[in-house]
This record gives C-alpha cells, sequence and structure tokens, in this order.
C-alpha cells in the first residue's frame, strides 16, 4: 500500500489528506475560511495565508492520527504549487518542501486543476482514459481532454469570469451571502428559472470557451429595473449558468467523441448542474461527492499518487506559481 500525504492551500482551505494507492481515502482534513472572509464578500489574499499558518501543523498531525500512520509510512509528499493566491501557495510549499525533507521523502508538485481532474478516482467509479473534464469552480471554467495520465489538452476555457466567480457576484448584488453557490442555489428553490431572460453567452457558435461577465452584467441591469423576486432572479441566473455549460460540454462530447465525462471543482456541488448533466447526456458521468468537489488534500495525494509513479517529482527548487498552466 503507497500512502501520500497531500497538500492544498490554493486559495482559502487548508486541505490536509493521507489516501492509499490513489484510490483510497484515509484521512482528509479540511479547515475552511468562509466565516473568516465572508465579512468581505470574498477571499482576502493575507488573512488566508495567515490562516494556512495557523494551522497547517495541527491538520498534518491531525490526519496522521486520522489514518493510522507515522511519517515513515507516507511514500512521498504531494503539495498543490498553483495556480492560486500567491501567498497562499507559498504556505503548502514551503511547508511540503520541508516535510518531504525532515521525513526524507519526494516531494510531488501537483497543478491544482489536474488535482480536481483526480477528485473523481475517489469515487466507486473512476473513469478510464482517455476522458473529457468540466472543470468549474471560483477560479476555472474549461473542457479538458484527458487523453492519458498527466497528458491534457485544454479545450476551451473562460475568456472572462469564472463560473464560480459569477455565482460569487451575482450573490453579492442580490444582498445573498458567500459563498455565492450555496446562496443561490438556496435562494433558487422557490424561484421561477424563467422569470428572467438572461443571455447564453457564446453558445451560438462552435467555440468552447466560455463567458461569464455579461450574464453577470444583466442580473445587474435586470436588478436595476426593479419589480422582480429575488428568488426569481436567482433561479435565472442559476438556470442561464447552467444552460451555458450544458451546451458547451455536449458540443465538447460531440466534437471529440467522448465516452465519457468527470465534472469536477467546487460548483460541480451544485445540484441542478449535476441533474441536468446525468440526465441530459448520453454518456457517463462521473462525479466526486460533494465533499470532494470543494479544494481538498485528498484530490492533491490523489492526483500525487500518479506523479510519483509515474516519476513527475520535484526538489528544493520547485516554486508556487500563481498562473501556472495545465498544458
Amino acid at each position: 500500500m503507497t500512502r501520500i500525504l497531500g497538500i492544498e492551500t490554493s486559495c482559502d482551505e487548508t486541505g490536509i489528506a493521507v489516501v492509499a494507492d490513489g484510490t483510497r481515502i484515509l484521512a482528509n482534513e479540511v479547515a475552511s475560511q468562509i466565516d473568516m472572509h465572508a465579512e468581505f464578500g470574498g477571499v482576502v489574499p493575507e488573512l488566508a495565508s495567515r490562516q494556512h499558518i495557523r494551522c497547517i501543523t495541527q491538520l498534518v498531525d491531525k490526519a496522521l492520527v486520522d489514518a493510522g500512520s507515522e511519517p515513515g509510512d507516507i511514500a512521498a509528499v504531494a503539495v498543490t504549487n498553483g495556480p492560486g493566491l500567491m501567498g497562499a501557495l507559498l504556505v503548502g510549499v514551503c511547508f511540503g518542501k520541508a516535510l518531504a525533507y525532515a521525513w526524507d521523502k519526494p516531494f510531488v508538485p501537483v497543478h491544482h486543476i489536474e488535482g480536481h481532474i483526480y477528485s473523481a478516482f475517489l469515487t466507486d467509479t473512476p473513469p478510464e482514459f482517455p476522458f473529457l473534464t468540466l472543470v468549474v469552480s471560483g477560479g476555472h471554467s474549461c473542457l479538458i481532454w484527458c487523453e492519458a495520465p498527466h497528458v491534457y489538452r485544454l479545450l476551451g476555457a473562460t475568456r472572462d469570469d469564472a463560473v464560480g466567480e459569477s455565482f460569487d457576484k451575482v450573490a453579492r448584488l442580490l444582498g445573498l451571502p458567500y459563498p455565492g453557490g450555496p446562496s443561490i442555489q438556496k435562494a433558487a428553490e422557490n424561484g421561477n428559472p424563467e422569470a428572467c431572460a438572461f443571455p447564453r453567452a457564446m453558445t451560438q457558435n462552435d467555440s468552447l470557451d466560455f463567458s461569464f461577465s455579461g450574464l453577470k452584467t444583466a442580473v445587474l441591469y435586470r436588478l436595476r429595473e426593479g419589480g422582480v423576486a429575488q428568488e426569481d432572479v436567482a433561479a435565472s441566473f442559476q438556470a442561464a449558468a447552467v444552460d451555458a455549460l450544458l451546451i458547451k460540454t455536449r458540443l465538447a462530447v460531440q466534437q471529440t467523441g467522448a465516452q465519457r465525462l468527470v465534472l469536477a471543482g467546487g460548483v460541480a456541488a451544485n445540484k441542478l448542474l449535476r441533474t441536468r448533466l446525468t440526465e441530459e447526456l448520453d454518456i457517463p458521468v462521473c462525479m466526486p461527492s460533494f465533499q470532494l468537489c470543494v479544494d481538498n488534500g485528498a484530490m492533491i495525494a490523489a492526483a500525487g499518487y500518479s506523479r510519483f509513479k509515474h516519476g513527475f517529482v520535484g526538489d528544493a527548487r520547485t516554486r508556487p506559481y500563481p498562473g501556472l498552466q495545465l498544458v
């Protein structure tokens, strides 16, 4: 059994996990900072970095205890080295390198999006390569063709706001609490998704890129007009965002001939998106549990296991890269 310690500190969650053979979670600790950042309506980078420093050691200790593991049982230390907030990434990378040095273990840098992709391998029915992946989160909205382990082709990405970012901004316009995804989903339960005619940007062409800034602006203008209920705006916005994701994903399936889809990222927890992809696509959809949609150490450990197995390891010179590209 090969145990990997995974460390995720790219944004506002400190995630530490121990995963066996890339598929079995032995421990998964996540310290969320939502309450701290909610006061500001979004993540404050400096506060996020300081909070990672405060809790990372205790979370590693707890994860080892929960996993029934000693440092000697760990085969490698896997850490997110980008993309993300520079200060937050520095905490994880520096801590991970020091830990790997102290334990005399290999250090494995992991791309954050690759971590989300590998969250699918922590499900009961992990996908087989090749497959199509839709990654949707606060910082990313992209379609990726996964040809083989660590062989990727970016098919489409957002040209402006990521879909999760647009959820947060629209929630603020509606006076709903941060983070916007859960708040809008809850408000939309009592709303009419056809109440507002919001745009589905870039869905009339063959491009696989996304755009959500215009949708956000349309919500702003509709609210200025007045005479519409908060829950109706939330439901209409959510329907438009999910429509855009579904249209582009269906087009990607057609263009690639994909036989399976992986849905990953924080917005993958959206119930409407999960339901519509499952019901309206003609291929199997692999989705991580709600717990594994948010940033977590288990997904980094899973990806780290595969990278370690294929010889992709780092060293003391490995640096964090806020704008690190997957391909």
